[in-house]
């Protein structure tokens, strides 16, 4: 089932036994009706939503029929930014305040009562929409443009309001797993490198390369975050922040990385991650099976990726790729770059693999620094400048 817009999305379409379209605007109650009506000629099994949007459909058609899928309750823990951080500081997982906020005075209220910097961000979103850091220095102006960032809607996301947390200092990383019956396997923990303004990813590069006591409390921090969400099953993708004081959540996700983060798992483990979702979405038990292959491979080589940001937007108008087949584009001529950046104004892509983390980010990041866009006339590379630290090294 999908939005009809999205039907020309569909890879592979005529392969499908049936195809399902329903209006965005259309209740959840129509959505289910829909289903019903085919669960009637052919019974479902399960129902999986593999990317972010009408997940929250997917949970209530998976409720009404009996079926295997993500609780109506988790799903608003894990999408509602807020509803999160409420349930991880009742479980004690994470003491992180937040709140959410009605305009730009409340933002400096909560600035006031809590210090800064802070991150004001949509309570429903991704791909780094919206999200601006709020220092205690910010002006009246700064302020309401970092809530008009994040009040505003994008790819059809409900816009459900505006959240401020804390920003919290420190490398920024990823853990992929794989549930099943309440269950955690971690398979991979990843290191990201963003760009300091926005938060749009640059690079990620697997695994880590963390000290073998950090990976434990990072691991160890997301299961109880799953545990706390009430996830028991099916492919996440978690994002956190390794402080001084320990692991604190960006936010996780009810479905497999997006940034080609399955793709760098599997060239560093061996291990194929969409494969088990996919079987797992079927009806199979897999985590037995993922287990003793994760135990049987011992990572001999790191898989990183970097890509190519523009230094503004407009419309793309000639993209040049290095000759040597090492980047791979992800815009085409044509096609409009969102400024403010998130993650869909990225031209293109490098992923490299070496036997240290640093080596493979330095090899992939330089592939994609030769990529050279035109855009609305403007010769552009990428983010100009050194970046920090954490974008620039691994260690």
């Amino acid at each position: 089932m999908c939005r009809p817009e999205f039907l020309a999305h569909v890879r592979g379409l005529a392969a499908y036994e049936r195809v399902l379209g329903c209006r965005a605007d259309a209740s959840d109650e129509e959505w289910i009706q829909l289903a019903k009506q085919v669960d009637r000629i052919r019974p479902f099994t399960s129902v999986v939503a593999f990317g972010e949007l009408d997940q929250d459909r997917a949970a209530a058609i998976g409720q009404a029929l009996g079926l295997t899928a993500h609780s109506v309750e988790t799903l608003h823990r894990v999408q509602d930014k807020q509803a999160m951080r409420r349930r991880l500081r009742e479980t004690g997982v994470d003491p992180t305040p937040a709140a959410t906020v009605s305009g730009p005075e409340q933002i400096r209220d909560f600035l006031d009562q809590h210090g800064g910097p802070l991150i004001v961000k949509p309570v429903q979103g991704a791909g780094s929409v919206g999200v601006t850091v709020v220092r205690d220095t910010a002006s009246p102006a700064e302020i309401a443009r970092a809530y008009e960032a994040a009040a505003a809607e994008f790819m059809g996301v409900p816009q459900a309001g505006v959240v401020v947390e804390r920003f919290h200092e420190g490398p920024q990383f990823s853990v992929e797993a794989l549930s099943e019956d309440g269950e955690h396997h971690v398979l991979a923990v990843v290191r990201k490198f963003y760009e300091p303004v926005g938060f749009v990813e640059l690079g990620h590069v697997v695994p880590a390369g963390l000290p073998e006591a950090d990976e434990a409390a990072v691991t160890d921090f997301v299961r109880r975050a799953l545990d706390a969400l009430g996830v028991t099953h099916g492919p996440t993708h978690t994002e956190i922040v390794l402080t001084a004081d320990g692991p604190r959540m960006i936010e996780t996700h009810l479905r497999p990385a997006g940034d080609e983060i399955p793709d760098l798992v599997h060239e560093a483990t061996g291990v194929d991650l969409l494969r088990y979702t996919a079987r797992q979405a079927l009806g199979e038990e897999v985590l037995g099976e993922l287990r003793a292959e994760t135990a049987a491979r011992t990572p001999d080589r790191y898989a990183a990726i970097w890509f190519t940001l523009p230094d503004g937007g407009g419309e793309l108008l000639e993209i040049r790729l290095p000759a040597d087949g090492t980047v791979h584009a992800l815009l085409e001529p044509g096609d409009d770059i969102a400024f403010p950046a998130n993650s869909d104004s990225r031209v293109a892509a490098a992923r490299a693999r070496a036997a240290t983390p640093d080596e493979a980010v330095r090899t992939a990041r330089r592939a994609a620094e030769g990529v050279r866009a035109v855009v609305a006339a403007q010769l552009v590379t990428t983010v100009a400048g050194d970046p920090p630290e954490e974008v620039a090294s691994c260690d």
